[in-house]
This record gives C-alpha cells, sequence and structure tokens, in this order.
C-alpha cells in the first residue's frame, strides 16, 4: 500500500492576514465607490439648486410678463440676491465649520425647492423681493461653504483636482441637461398644447423646485463619509490625518487672525477673484459678436454662446484630471495666461472674418474658463488648513474672490455705454484679460511658495 505525500501544513497566520489584506482591499474599493457616489449627489444637487435663481437667461421676457414686473424691478430682485451672496460668504463658512455640511445642504435644497413653489404662483414684487432674499440665503449662507468643505472632505489625497473638476463640470452638464428638458416642456406647453406662457413658465419652475426637494430628501439619508475617507488608507494617511486634526470650534476672530497668517491662502483668494473675472466676461460675448462691426445674428451669436455652455464638463472634468495626473497649481497657471491670450485675440474679432475660427475661440475660451473654476477650489488641499477652519477659509477667500459680483457688471456698463459699439467691449475684454494674467502670476507665486515650503 503506497503512503501520500504529506501535505505541508497550512500557517494560521499567513492566511489571516492573506484573508484581512483581501477584505481591506475589498473595503477600499468599496469606499471610493460610495465617495463617487456622494460626489454625484452633490454634483446633482449643485446644477439643480442655482438654475432657478436665474431663469432670467432664458426667460426673461416671460417673467416680466408673468409677474407683471418692469426691467428695473428685476434688477433690483438679483442686485439684492447678488448682496445677500456677498454678505452671506463668511457666515457660511463659519456655519459649515459648526453644523454638519450634509444637513446644511438637505436644508439648502429643501427650502429652495419650498420658495420656488411660491415663486411659481406669480406673487407680487415685494413679496418676489422676500423670495430672492430666502434665496440669497438658501443658496448662499447655507449651501455654498458647506458644498465646498464636503468635497473637499470626501476627496482623498490625490483626487482634490478630479473632485472638483466633476463638481463644476458636472454640474454645468446638469444645468444644461435641465436648461434642455425646461425649454422642451416650456415649449410643450405653449406651442403644442396652446397653454399660456404663465403656464409654461409656472412648469419650468416646477420641475427645478420639485427635483429640489427631492435631492434634498435623498442626501438626507445619504450616511456622512468623513469617517470613511478618514478610514481609506489607500488615498493617503497624510489626508486623513490633515482631515481628522482641528476638530477644536475655536473663537470665530482668532481663527480668522489665524487664517490671515497663511500666505498661501491668499494667493488662492488672488487665483479665484482673477479666475472669477474671466468668468463674467463670458456673460459679454452674446452682445459682442452681435455688434455691428462683427454682425452676427442674434440666433447665430446666441448658439455660439449656447455651445460654450457644453463645454464646461469638457473644461471643469478635464482640467481636474490633468490637475492631478501633472500639478494643479501649473495646469491653472497655463489656463489662466492662455485665457488672457485667448481674451486678446477675441478683441480682433471684427477683424477675424472666419466665422468658424470665431466659434472656436469662443468654445476655446469656454475650454479655458471652466477649467480655472474647476481647479482653484481644490488648491485648498496644499495650504494646510485644519478642517476645523476649512469652512472659514472657504468663506473668507470667497469673499475676496466673488467680490467682482460688485463691481464688475459696473465696470462693464460703463465701458459699453462710454464707448458704444465695439470698442467698449475691446476695453472690457482687455481689462479681464489684465486681470487673467495677473492671475496667472499669482499662480506661479503660489507654485514658487508651494515648492520652497515642501523643499524645506
Amino acid at each position: 500500500m503506497s503512503s501520500q505525500p504529506a501535505r505541508p501544513a497550512s500557517n494560521p497566520a499567513a492566511l489571516a492576514l492573506g484573508a484581512t489584506a483581501q477584505t481591506a482591499h475589498h473595503d477600499a474599493h468599496a469606499t471610493r465607490a460610495r465617495r463617487y457616489t456622494q460626489l454625484m449627489l452633490l454634483v446633482l444637487a449643485a446644477g439643480a439648486i442655482y438654475p432657478i435663481l436665474y431663469l432670467r437667461q432664458v426667460y426673461q421676457p416671460t417673467m416680466l410678463e408673468v409677474f407683471h414686473i418692469t426691467d428695473s424691478q428685476l434688477g433690483y430682485l438679483y442686485s439684492s440676491l447678488g448682496t445677500i451672496f456677498l454678505l452671506s460668504y463668511l457666515p457660511s463658512g463659519w456655519l459649515a465649520d459648526r453644523i454638519a455640511p450634509r444637513m446644511l445642504i438637505c436644508f439648502s435644497l429643501i427650502a429652495t425647492g419650498a420658495l420656488g413653489l411660491w415663486y411659481s404662483t406669480a406673487p407680487s414684487f415685494q413679496m418676489l423681493m422676500v423670495i430672492f432674499g430666502g434665496w440669497g440665503l438658501s443658496t448662499g449662507l447655507t449651501f455654498w461653504a458647506a458644498v465646498i468643505k464636503r468635497v473637499a472632505t470626501i476627496a482623498g489625497a490625490g483626487e482634490q483636482g478630479r473632485f472638483f473638476g466633476l463638481l463644476d463640470g458636472g454640474r454645468g452638464l446638469i444645468e444644461a441637461m435641465l436648461a434642455t428638458v425646461a425649454i422642451t416642456l416650456f415649449a410643450w406647453a405653449t406651442q403644442t398644447k396652446g397653454e399660456s406662457v404663465a403656464a409654461g413658465f409656472r412648469i419650468v419652475v416646477y420641475l427645478y423646485a420639485f427635483l429640489c426637494i427631492a435631492l434634498g430628501i435623498v442626501l438626507a439619508l445619504v450616511k456622512d463619509p468623513q469617517s470613511e475617507v478618514h478610514a481609506d488608507a489607500a488615498h493617503g494617511t497624510h489626508h486623513a490625518n490633515r482631515l481628522a486634526t482641528g476638530t477644536r470650534r475655536g473663537n470665530v476672530l482668532a481663527d480668522l487672525a489665524t487664517l490671515a497668517k497663511i500666505p498661501a491662502l491668499w494667493l488662492v483668494a488672488a487665483i479665484v477673484f482673477c479666475g472669477y473675472q474671466v468668468f463674467w466676461a463670458t456673460y459679454s460675448f452674446s452682445a459682442y459678436l452681435h455688434e455691428g462691426d462683427i454682425g452676427l445674428t442674434v440666433v447665430m451669436a446666441g448658439t455660439i454662446t449656447t455651445l460654450k455652455l457644453w463645454m464646461r464638463p469638457i473644461g471643469g472634468i478635464g482640467g481636474g484630471f490633468l490637475g492631478d495626473r501633472y500639478s494643479k497649481v501649473s495646469v491653472l497657471v497655463i489656463a489662466l495666461f492662455l485665457a488672457a491670450l485667448s481674451l486678446v485675440a477675441l478683441m480682433a474679432a471684427p477683424r477675424i472674418s472666419s466665422h468658424v475660427l470665431l466659434v472656436f475661440l469662443v468654445l476655446f475660451i469656454g475650454i479655458l474658463t471652466y477649467a480655472i473654476r474647476g481647479l482653484y477650489w481644490s488648491l485648498l488641499e496644499r495650504c494646510n488648513i485644519p478642517v476645523s477652519t476649512m469652512g472659514l477659509a472657504i468663506g473668507l477667500i470667497s469673499v475676496l474672490g466673488y467680490s467682482p459680483d460688485v463691481f464688475l457688471p459696473l465696470i462693464n456698463g460703463y465701458l459699453t455705454e462710454r464707448f458704444p459699439g465695439v470698442f467698449g467691449y475691446q476695453l472690457y475684454f482687455g481689462y479681464v484679460a489684465a486681470m487673467a494674467a495677473l492671475g496667472g502670476c499669482a499662480g506661479l507665486a503660489l507654485r514658487s511658495l508651494l515648492n520652497s515650503k515642501e523643499g524645506a
């Protein structure tokens, strides 16, 4: 009877170690999937919450008719909205440090949707002022810093660029898709069904309002991912340690004093300040292209600028992935300098006979603009800001960076009225091009500062 060879004894310790490694690998993949799922929900939230505030971009004549208001009164509504935004940025950051961002976002979505339902009833001008004031608080005070902080929290090390790029690019894609659905519904109601423009507009408002409320409810049921990011060692223990530190709730003045001593934060604010003005310049493209010396029809100019909106996913997402692959600061610097050069080229539009070249130039500026927007918030990762004051830092940067909301429309209005026609817009674009170049210089200074600190 032949004896079988003895089997080697199994090593319980090795088996246990292998099982643990396999479990950790599986958990890391599951955690990553959950974080991307939560990012997609935030993209949906950011893409759904703002369009209801800015329906004037498509429906301004309808709004004037439905609400029985004048252009001046509509201007007052949006002026009050911008003022509340500016006043809300800093308190928004303070609030995001003290209340779970997820709860703030849920409240913002539900409150914005509820105000939208009131808005759909075509209330009086006085009530419209109340609604717009409420929107300023629900999308500024309780939403803005909360969504930025939550994205920074769920993104792992080396993912900040792509997460913020996905946020801005994905948000633009959602806005474009919703706008397409909305205008289709409006056309169906008013042309196919023969309803009044008021009825068509009400359907559009319902679309955005109910979507906001539904998203608010869904996000309320989603688990807070902060602990998951801390446990996700696959994305770097440094990132986890940074997020875990600074849970103290200090005095706001002391926290502001601490933030004021971070030079990198001021440079990020300068980059946002300059980059945001490039975005503002794109609002004037349609009117500029329609001017006499260029001579595009209203439909052609509007079509080109509408195509530009679809560049947001390409610029935002592409810029974010390039930033993670190479260097966020370097990609941002290149985008800012290219935007400056492109705006200078756009100033020569009256001498460009090719409409194809004009379309390419506008779309290229659009890609650069959205790449800049998708990247500048990802720079916070390298500023070594504790999570306990990150919301306050976001608020501080927002106050400075988005201040062009206040003065840039005045500059635009003065130049285009003082110098009618193409020349006024050329002066405006020249100013913005100079700001873009200044932002590129701020980016170079930030890169030098970070390299010197990290090389020390």
